[in-house]
């Protein structure tokens, strides 16, 4: 075995990963100790340090898998996360770049990363997006036929709400989020009683059918990741198995052989 394989299994290993995930999470708790002022102030050198820690060991375990991986390590879309989280985190924080010093808490999104139940969950909305695109396109054409009718219907009664067509898509949305609906609906049923109806009408389309379709679609979407890991192991199982089986049959062979040369050189009776 040579030394970058014995690297490529050090860093697959359980162990690697159940350490890398603890050092995520020290290093979001220094992150969000860092923003306490008292706590800055008095162990300010400390947190500073250990961050510094936290950045090295993530850059070690990159170069790594860079060694272990080579050209093999960029077609994985999740080490290419990795690289531009921590590459993030390594550009100086000071002048121009003073702002970056902020993006440092990003380094926690490598859980998502290490993490294979998150991976599998990021995955499956990622799967559900263009699903996702079509729901939203079908939900704004919603709103926006909704703004049209509310404003002709209630532009009158309530100009603040539904003035224009541009008051009304806000509104609207507002009222889908179901965000202090009632107090407009009412402000506007004490000159017409029947308004009533538009808003629970919209209310139902809006926000139980339409946005329950975005949890049905991302649910879709994570069933097909699940379904496709499934299919990998079950690949996987049956090359094994496979291979086990033309290994049997070799050892097989090999024992007939070993049976017919006994025979053939057996004296004869």
């Amino acid at each position: 075995m040579t030394g970058r394989d014995r690297v490529a299994r050090l860093v697959e290993s359980r162990r690697f990963g159940n350490f890398i995930i603890a050092v995520i999470v020290f290093n979001a708790a220094t992150l969000g100790m860092e923003t306490s002022t008292r706590l800055l102030a008095e162990f300010g050198g400390l947190l500073h340090t250990l961050d510094h820690i936290a950045l090295s060991i993530f850059v070690a375990e990159l170069l790594a898998k860079l060694y272990a991986y080579r050209g093999r390590f960029f077609r994985d879309s999740w080490n290419v996360f990795d690289l531009v989280i921590i590459g993030i985190a390594v550009i100086p924080a000071t002048g121009p770049f003073a702002v970056l010093r902020a993006l440092r808490v990003l380094r926690v999104l490598r859980l998502i990363s290490v993490v294979p139940s998150m991976r599998k969950v990021v995955s499956g909305l990622l799967t559900a997006i263009p699903g996702m695109a079509s729901i939203a396109a079908l939900l704004g054409l919603i709103i926006f036929v909704a703004g049209v009718m509310a404003t002709k219907l209630f532009g009158g009664i309530s100009p603040d709400n539904f003035g224009d067509l541009g008051t009304s898509l806000f509104t609207l949305f507002q009222v889908m989020t179901g965000e202090a609906w009632p107090d407009i609906a009412k402000e506007i049923m004490t000159q017409a009683p029947m308004a009533w109806i538009f808003f629970v009408v919209y209310i139902l389309v809006s926000s139980f059918a339409v946005l329950n379709l975005f949890i049905a679609v991302v649910v879709s979407g994570m069933e097909s990741e699940l379904r496709e890991d499934i299919r990998e192991e079950e690949a996987k199982q049956a090359e094994e198995q496979a291979a086990a089986n033309r290994e049997i049959l070799d050892e097989l062979r090999a024992l007939r052989a070993e049976v017919a040369e006994l025979r053939a050189g057996a004296p004869t009776g």
